[in-house]
């Protein structure tokens, strides 16, 4: 009898095991959601595959190649996953680690996009030049920090505001995250691609680059033309009209928040060459 409880208790415990494992997993994988790291992680998984397709099949010199890489992979993750790791520890110092925020409403979205389509027709009429990233999947918070920290209400008034010549904040992006203008005066990364027109200017380029690192969308104004733009994944869409503007901000900021809203933590969706 005695034996028989035993038994039962080990299998308890046992499920309670896994159960908790798996919650701490699960937990770990919503932290890097989001992040440059769930890219990253895809990256292990394709290394692991190949190391063990490696040994199956007697590819000796790749499965040299393959261990190297995964004996060394540590040390890689340390200093690849620094800002990620960097932020899950503060948020572990504030009891925070396993919290994460609410996804935003379809209203909320839709608000957004009349926003930033009204702010950008009224600087596009009077060649206002002016540079909008809105984050998505990909966090932008090291690029929120080369910027002044601003954390207000989006508004069309502020984001006009904002990019009038010759205020404090005009020179740089401004960064959307969150259903909030995170921060004015950001830095972006400029595009190296060879095949982007010399007419373009630089805020076109650093759109441009914006979007071939990161899932974001970045709107440009040209001060030059008053054309608006929009790259994404790597490509550039230039000179589009309101209605064409306002499909493609519904498109990607309302219709795929609801498909994200309705997935699995796991999105693998690829990134298109632009």
């Amino acid at each position: 009898m005695s034996l028989s409880n035993l038994n039962v208790w080990d299998y308890v415990v046992n499920f309670i095991d896994i159960l908790l494992v798996w919650f701490v997993i699960y937990k770990l994988l919503t932290i890097i959601r989001g992040t440059k790291a769930i890219q990253l992680l895809k990256g292990i998984f394709v290394i692991v595959i190949v190391k063990s397709l490696s040994n199956l099949f007697g590819f000796n010199t790749l499965g040299w190649l393959m261990a190297q890489v995964m004996n060394w992979g540590v040390l890689a993750i340390l200093v690849i996953f620094q800002p990620e790791l960097r932020r899950a520890l503060e948020q572990l110092g504030r009891g925070k680690l396993f919290t994460r925020g609410s996804v935003p409403e379809e209203n909320q979205q839709e608000r957004l996009v009349e926003e930033i389509l009204k702010a950008s027709t009224y600087m596009a009429k009077r060649r206002i030049g002016a540079l909008i990233t809105i984050e998505k999947g990909t966090a932008l918070g090291d690029y929120v920090e080369t910027g002044i920290p601003l954390k207000s209400y989006i508004s069309s008034e502020l984001l006009i505001n904002i990019f009038i010549p010759n205020t404090p904040l005009h020179d740089g992006a401004v960064i959307l995250q969150n259903n909030q203008v995170a921060a004015a005066a950001c830095y972006l990364p400029l595009s190296e691609s060879p095949f982007i027109s010399k007419e373009l200017g630089t805020r076109h380029r650093a759109a441009i680059g914006m979007s071939e690192v990161t899932d974001s969308i970045t709107i440009v104004v040209s001060e030059e033309t008053g054309g608006i733009s929009v790259t994404k994944n790597g490509e550039l869409f230039r000179d589009l009209n309101q209605e064409s503007f306002r499909a493609m901000l519904t498109s990607e900021l309302v219709v795929e928040n609801i498909k994200t809203t309705s997935s699995s933590i796991w999105n693998w969706r690829g990134k298109k060459n632009g």
